[in-house]
């Protein structure tokens, strides 16, 4: 029925009929607005690239003793021009070291989107090797050229520290830092820090690291997205450290930000907002629901100082996630948070504990205070989702899916997901897994987002 029948059925006089009509009237705005705003991310994913290390070495069961599994080549760095409908989407692949066993931050962009840089904690496989064990500790450091976006290249590659862990590069693109698994074999401190300048990364700097001792583990550095500060999340003991970077005598020092804050066990990576007032930190331990913490970032000489001048950092809110939540992601409006949740898809095929599905957990963000109320859990079809990323709208999220239950030998994907509201109860959020998927090399796990803005 018309528009125009239904306001000719109706009666034309009384005040209920004319707030009737006004009623009706709202309705049909509303409805077209909905009707005329395409909701597919072929026009709605905003970005100009997704940059995803490919763990090719390894199917997931092998975190639990099973076989490596066939093997399918060196593994690859895959980069998704987002210029082109996702529907026909194919990434371009460039042979690059890198390995899941780790925090899903293997890989980071330059904000001017020239560069990425991937980290290995695993060495490459050896014709040998049948088991994760028998893959050796990793070192190399490679710096890859995006400019011919469909021939990504390598321009830099070397032997850093012993297992890396997380890499991360500041605001401006000229600083990178990179955590390390503290061994006996490395005395050095577990963080080294790089100058990066038109391509290449400097000799490596390892100052003390505040408050770092031996027998901590630290297992993520994470830029603070407006000022050289860092964020140190520490799985022995569970806390969260804040650093700031300084030129010190042609070298780089760190000092101290404020007050360390307790954090749930085994936590694993931070991420900041954008506007960098709070950072979020994802725990999880086994086969039980992990946690999303809220802390504030305390500042300079701001109403929160402890007595000595110095930040008060502290803890705001917390809620559960999934099983696993290893990946975490914030919208770049700072409203939403997401982690991807391995659930129990690491078992192999045959054993009565696989799950047969993975998840999302949407987790709405307040912007000025800080606080996480959960959403809800999305469960999919795939197999070890380790990272997700919001697209530029924060209206749209891709997903790593490591390889497929129906093909598990085989390759993996990059998924999308909406993020979907109700035009009739504005509190509704629901998480909506689209039809789109771009096939890339097995073992997608770490992913980054070159951004329009």
């Amino acid at each position: 029925m018309s528009a125009a029948t239904v306001v000719k059925a109706m009666p034309t006089t009384g005040p209920t009929t004319r707030n009737s009509l006004l009623f009706l009237g709202a309705i049909m705005l509303r409805t077209l607005a909905a009707a005329q705003s395409p909701q597919s991310p072929e026009s709605f994913f905003k970005g100009k690239l997704l940059v995803v290390a490919c763990d090719t070495d390894m199917l997931p069961s092998a975190y639990l003793g099973g076989p490596l599994g066939p093997n399918v080549g060196p593994d690859q760095l895959a980069v998704i021009r987002l210029d082109q409908p996702l529907s026909g989407a194919r990434a371009a692949t460039v042979p690059v070291s890198n390995s899941v066993t780790g925090p899903p931050a293997s890989v980071a962009t330059t904000p001017d989107g020239r560069y990425a840089i991937v980290i290995e904690t695993r060495g490459a496989r050896s014709a040998s090797a049948t088991k994760l064990s028998d893959l050796p500790p990793g070192h190399a450091v490679t710096v890859i050229d995006l400019a011919e976006q469909d021939h990504p290249r390598v321009v830099q590659k070397f032997e850093g520290y012993e297992n890396p862990l997380s890499i991360s590069i500041n605001y401006d693109g000229s600083l990178v830092a990179v955590a390390y698994a503290a061994t006996d074999k490395q005395i050095v401190p577990p963080l080294a820090l790089y100058r990066f300048d038109r391509g290449r990364l400097s000799k490596p700097f390892a100052p003390p690291v505040p408050g770092f001792t031996q027998g901590q583990k630290l297992t993520s550095a994470k830029f603070h997205p407006l000022q050289n500060t860092l964020a140190l999340v520490y799985e022995t003991p569970a806390k969260l450290a804040f650093v700031r970077l300084a030129d010190q005598d042609s070298a780089l020092a760190l000092s101290s930000m404020g007050n360390d804050v307790q954090v749930d066990q085994s936590s694993f990576t931070a991420v900041f907002t954008p506007d960098g007032r709070f950072v979020l930190v994802n725990a999880m331990l086994p086969f039980v629901r992990g946690t999303v913490s809220s802390i504030r970032v305390g500042a300079p000489h701001g109403p929160a100082d402890n007595a000595d001048g110095q930040p008060h950092n502290f803890l705001v809110s917390r809620v559960q996630a999934g099983i696993f939540p290893e990946g975490l992601a914030v919208s770049p409006n700072g409203q939403w948070a997401v982690t991807s949740n391995l659930e129990n898809s690491t078992f192999p095929l045959d054993d009565a504990r696989q799950g047969f599905f993975s998840s999302l957990t949407l987790i709405r963000l307040e912007p000025t205070t800080g606080i996480l109320t959960r959403v809800g859990d999305y469960p999919f079809d795939g197999m070890l989702p380790e990272a997700p990323i919001f697209d530029d709208s924060s209206r749209f999220i891709a997903v790593t899916n490591y390889s497929q239950f129906r093909n598990a030998k085989g390759g993996g994907s990059i998924d999308f997901w909406r993020l979907a509201k109700d035009a009739f109860d504005p509190g509704r959020a629901e998480l909506v897994k689209m039809v789109e998927s771009i096939p890339v090399p097995r073992g997608p796990q770490s992913i980054s987002i070159v951004r329009t803005k």
